[in-house]
């Protein structure tokens, strides 16, 4: 009985260990869970402002297994786990709940805000019709601004955003250097980049290595023109 026993608790101790419940109280996969910590860590790197290789070097960690963490490809220990959520100040289980499910939970009362599918040039956001759902914002929030959603396309904020994933926007025509921003370039659609700024213009940065920094002088930003029309004040990744 006690050999049963041992071997029971040997063979799902790695699933108690990696907290593997979703809706319904059924197991996730590995690759599910893979995929949870991956949204969870990406987000709270973006919360903290700060790059990927940035966040791994604080850490001891190398960049390159510290990016198979980020994209999912793999879960690190449970002592890596727990140094992460150290590092971040939060709990281990906030990098590996489920955050879509636990959403679904909250008891406080919130304020509704359109998530728009696309932002056009020359169109204001309250006027924009491209509705395609709504996301809940706390009300503290609500306070500090105007917010808008918008749903991310293309993969050139991979591996932090995803295709399909949303973002909450608060309107500012401003923003900090290293801020994650939406912004218009040329007349053309809004489009989701991190701003840095320098003394003598800006660029606008893909945090896919694939795609080339977007860069423009003072003149440049003013005859374009190139406008931020609001600062990414969070992630909802969709599982």
């Amino acid at each position: 009985m006690e050999i049963e026993f041992f071997r029971i608790y040997v063979e799902f101790y790695p699933l108690l260990l990696y907290n593997p419940i979703i809706k319904g109280g059924v197991l996730m996969t590995d690759e599910e869970q893979k995929k949870i910590f991956s949204k969870n860590l990406n987000y709270y790197i973006l919360q903290s402002g700060m790059q990927q290789k940035d966040v791994a070097k604080a850490l001891g960690y190398n960049p390159t297994t510290f990016n198979t963490w980020c994209v999912g490809k793999i879960i690190p220990s449970a002592g890596k786990i727990q140094k992460i959520a150290d590092y971040f100040k939060i709990g281990k289980s906030d990098l590996l709940d489920d955050k879509t499910f636990l959403a679904g939970k909250k008891t406080k009362k919130g304020v509704v805000i359109n998530v728009l599918g696309r932002v056009a040039a020359g169109i204001p956001i309250e006027a924009v019709t491209d509705i395609i759902d709504t996301e809940e914002i706390s009300e503290e929030l609500a306070k500090s601004g105007e917010f808008f959603g918008l749903k991310i396309h293309g993969d050139s904020m991979e591996p932090r955003m995803y295709e399909g994933d949303v973002v909450i926007v608060r309107q500012q025509d401003d923003a900090e250097s290293g801020d994650i921003v939406i912004a218009m370039v040329n007349g053309n659609d809004a489009t989701c980049k991190r701003l840095m700024k320098y003394a003598g213009g800006i660029q606008l940065l893909s945090l896919n290595s694939k795609y080339e920094p977007m860069m423009f002088s003072n003149q440049d930003i003013i005859d374009k023109p190139v406008k931020i029309i609001g600062k990414v004040i969070e992630l909802r990744g969709k599982i």
